[in-house]
C-alpha cells in the first residue's frame, strides 16, 4: 500500500505528518484560525503503469498499492460499484453506490476512517450522522472490535437507526439536525476519550470516498465523463472524486487530451446552502435556516468543506442545482418503473437536475454524465412508504 507524505492543510497550506492521529489542521488551531483547515493525505506520486492496480483485490482496495494509506484493511467487500446505463437517457449512467456495505456509499469513508483509526491504536469513536454514515461506522467499527458513539437527529430514516443499534453501537437520537449532533460530539469527545471521524474533520473518509472517482474513470475506459452529478450534504464525495482525478493524473492514467468533467452539486430546495453560496458568487456558505427535506441526507444545513466544494465547482465549470422534495419523490418514481433502480431520495434528486439543466442548454443531451445514486432506497422504505401513501 501507498506511504503517506504528508498530510496537508487545504486552508493554510501547512504540512503535517501523518505518524499520529490527526482531525483538522493544528496550524490553523493554534493561530486562531477557525474554523481550522481540513487535512488531505498526500502521497510521492509519479507516473505509474496501471498493471499497479490489483484487480484480485476486493473492491476499492484494488488501488491500495498507490493511492491509499499504508494499513491493513478493515472491509466488508466495500467499492467496485456497478456503472448502469439508463434505458431512456443514451448518455447518462448511474453509478450504483447501494451495493456497497450497508447500502450506501459511507461504507468506503468509513472502511477508510476506521482502517486508519485501529492502525492508530484508537478504541472509541465518535461522530454525528444525518443516517447513513451512522451505519456505516456502527458495521466498520464492529468488524473492527472498536466502540462507536453515534448522534443523530430522531427523525433519521429507520433503518439507521435500527442498523446501528443492531450493529452495537452507543446512539444518541437528537431533537435537532446534524449539526446539533455535531455539536453535541465537540462538547463530550475530549471527557468521554472519543476519537471524532466527523465529515472532513479526519483525513481518511475522503481517501475511501475519492475510490468513487478512481472507479468510474477507469470504467469509462480511462476517460472523463462531460459531467458528474453528485448529491450533495457533507460534499466528502464529490471533494474525493475531484482529488482522485488530479491523482490521477499524476500517475498517468487517464488519457490524454481527457478534459476534466463538470462537477454539480445537487441539494434540495429545504437545505441548499451550497446552491445559496454559489449563485451569491460567495466562498464560503451561511447557515441554512429551517433546513427541511425528506432526503435525509441532504439536510446538512452548513457543511464543512464547504468552501473546497465551492472551489472545485468553479474550476471545474460546473454548477450547483436545487430540486424540490415532490420533484425528488416524482424522479424516485420514475427510475424504479423505467429503469428497474430503486434509488434513495439524495440520488434520485438527480434527475430532476439532469433534465433542467438539458433545458436550460447548460448540457447537451450527448454529453456523457455520470449520476452518483450513493445509497439504496431500500434504506429508506418509511420514508418512501409515507411519500407514496402505503400503509402496511
Amino acid at each position: 500500500m501507498a506511504k503517506i507524505a504528508y498530510l496537508e492543510c487545504v486552508r493554510c497550506g501547512a504540512h503535517v505528518s501523518a505518524e499520529s492521529p490527526q482531525t483538522v489542521c493544528p496550524v490553523c488551531v493554534e493561530k486562531g484560525d477557525l474554523p481550522a483547515g481540513s487535512l488531505f493525505v498526500q502521497y510521492d506520486l509519479g507516473p505509474t503503469p496501471r498493471e499497479a492496480i490489483n484487480p484480485q483485490a476486493v473492491g476499492m482496495w484494488r488501488y491500495a498499492s498507490v493511492a491509499l494509506p499504508d494499513a491493513e484493511p478493515v472491509t466488508l467487500g466495500e467499492g467496485w460499484t456497478p456503472m448502469l446505463a439508463s434505458r431512456r437517457y443514451p448518455n447518462v449512467l448511474v453509478k450504483d453506490e447501494g451495493v456497497n456495505p450497508t447500502g450506501t456509499f459511507k461504507a468506503r469513508g468509513m472502511a477508510m476512517a476506521v482502517t486508519m483509526a485501529k492502525h492508530y491504536g484508537l478504541k472509541k469513536l465518535a461522530a454525528p450522522s444525518a443516517g447513513n454514515a451512522g451505519s456505516a461506522l456502527a458495521a466498520y467499527a464492529a468488524r473492527a472490535g472498536m466502540e462507536a458513539h453515534i448522534f443523530m437527529p430522531k427523525d433519521v430514516p429507520f433503518a439507521n437507526y435500527v442498523e446501528t443499534v443492531a450493529y452495537g453501537a452507543h446512539v444518541t437520537l437528537v431533537d435537532g439536525l446534524i449539526s446539533d449532533c455535531g455539536r453535541m460530539v465537540a462538547e463530550r469527545k475530549d471527557a468521554e476519550g472519543w476519537f471524532e471521524v466527523s465529515t472532513m474533520k479526519e483525513p481518511f473518509r475522503v481517501e475511501g470516498k475519492k475510490t468513487m472517482g478512481y472507479e468510474l474513470v477507469e470504467q469509462l475506459g480511462w476517460e472523463y465523463p462531460d459531467a458528474v452529478f453528485y448529491p450533495t450534504g457533507g460534499g466528502v464525495g464529490l471533494i474525493g472524486i475531484w482529488k482522485a482525478f488530479e491523482e490521477m493524473e499524476q500517475l498517468g492514467w487517464v488519457k490524454a487530451g481527457s478534459k476534466r468533467p463538470k462537477m454539480i452539486a445537487v441539494q434540495a430546495a429545504g437545505c441548499a446552502p451550497m446552491v445559496k453560496a454559489f449563485e451569491e458568487g460567495a466562498n464560503v456558505s451561511q447557515m441554512w435556516q429551517g433546513a427541511e427535506t425528506l432526503a435525509a441526507g441532504l439536510r446538512v444545513p452548513k457543511p464543512y468543506g464547504d468552501a473546497v466544494m465551492l472551489k472545485i465547482l468553479r474550476e471545474s465549470g460546473g454548477t450547483a442545482v436545487a430540486v424540490t422534495d415532490p420533484e425528488i419523490f416524482a424522479g424516485l418514481g420514475e427510475w424504479a418503473r423505467e429503469e428497474g433502480m430503486m434509488l434513495c431520495p439524495e440520488g434520485a434528486s438527480m434527475m430532476p437536475a439532469y433534465e433542467r439543466l438539458v433545458r436550460e442548454r447548460f448540457l447537451a443531451q450527448t454529453d456523457r454524465v455520470v449520476l452518483l445514486n450513493t445509497g439504496t432506497g431500500l434504506k429508506y422504505t418509511d420514508v418512501i412508504a409515507e411519500a407514496m401513501g402505503l400503509k402496511r
